[in-house]
């Protein structure tokens, strides 16, 4: 290609080329090192002066009407890249976009809250407390003998005795919390405490941490049948139907007397069975005595549940470890 003698073919050309690997091979074989117009400026040389200079001052126009089309060319090559670029990379600003990850509450908290807003309309107030307790809090106040099994390192969680010899330990139920609530109120009292409480123990149904919510109420008149007309209303608004309901006497320390609460389950096959669901009680006149309110004057019922048996309950969980595994494909059938 004689660049020199027809520069416009040479413009031409740049012009039609249809990539810039295209345009770049054609400025290498005009101005490139071993180009059309290299070769021609290094020709110069043989000429006569005067026929260098007009041939020199040729070459130069020529030279710089050929990196003008090239540049000119270059520029609107990547103009067409970038069109097509931003058309294949094009978002559609009307489209909804993607919405982020959305948290739910843990079936736990949401049976808690269930649990204390039931309560709240019944009320109570919350009370809360420390976790680390004292032996006097967790069990002398309420009546736990010396001897009681409940106080040995097999179900209990016990700290090193500090500087002081005072063994503390993992409170095991929420009911230290009504210790410490009533010994600064004036009767009539009515709180639940809800909160975490650990004891040695883990299985199937059972964990080293878990959830309690215990109530307490003290008055002048309170009966075992205002008692009975509590948990059942509870258990009616927790579980949104109505059971039958009775009271098993059994014994804790802290209440005389004492009863487990079962229910009539009703099962998936069309049958049934009495379920344990939670343990209450009149409140024993010595806890009473020792919160410093007089058994003579007042009286008093609690309550205490497990608040993972009534999740598992409620949601028809078989294993309670469930609870506790993060297993988000478990938790997410609660969002």
């Amino acid at each position: 290609m004689d660049a020199l003698q027809d520069p416009q073919q040479s413009i031409d050309r740049i012009a039609a080329a249809d990539s810039l690997d295209a345009l770049d091979a054609l400025r290498v074989a005009l101005l490139g090192k071993n180009g059309a117009v290299t070769a021609a400026l290094k020709a110069l040389g043989a000429l006569s002066p005067d026929e260098r200079k007009a041939r020199g001052a040729e070459v130069n126009r020529t030279k710089d009407r050929l990196a003008e089309a090239i540049a000119s060319r270059k520029a609107a090559l990547e103009q067409i890249e970038l069109d097509r670029r931003l058309a294949s990379e094009r978002v559609d600003v009307s489209l909804p976009g993607r919405r982020g990850e959305r948290g739910s509450l843990h079936p736990l908290t949401r049976a808690l809250d269930r649990i204390v807003s039931i309560f709240a309309r019944l009320g109570y107030d919350v009370a809360d407390g420390p976790e680390i307790e004292d032996d006097w809090h967790n069990f002398g106040a309420l009546n736990f003998p010396e001897d009681h099994p409940a106080r040995t390192m097999h179900d209990t969680f016990w700290f090193e005795p500090d500087k002081n010899g005072i063994a503390r330990l993992l409170r095991t139920h929420t009911s230290p919390v009504q210790i410490r609530a009533a010994k600064g109120r004036t009767p009539p009292v009515r709180i639940i405490a809800p909160g975490k409480v650990y004891r040695s123990d883990s299985d199937q149904t059972h964990s080293p941490m878990f959830h309690q919510v215990e109530g307490l109420l003290i008055d002048e008149t309170s009966t075992m049948a205002d008692l009975k007309g509590t948990l059942r209303e509870f258990l009616r608004a927790f579980f949104d139907r109505d059971f039958t309901m009775m009271f098993k006497p059994t014994f804790f320390p802290f209440v005389e007397p004492g009863a487990d609460v079962v229910i009539r389950w009703e099962l998936p096959d069309g049958g049934s069975r009495w379920l344990e669901v939670l343990g209450c009680g009149m409140v024993h006149p010595e806890v009473l005595r020792n919160c410093g309110i007089d058994p003579e004057r007042y009286t008093g019922f609690a309550f205490g549940m497990g608040v993972e048996r009534l999740a598992m309950l409620r949601y028809g969980v078989t294993d309670l470890r469930a609870f506790f595994e993060n297993d988000v494909r478990f938790l997410r059938q609660f969002a």
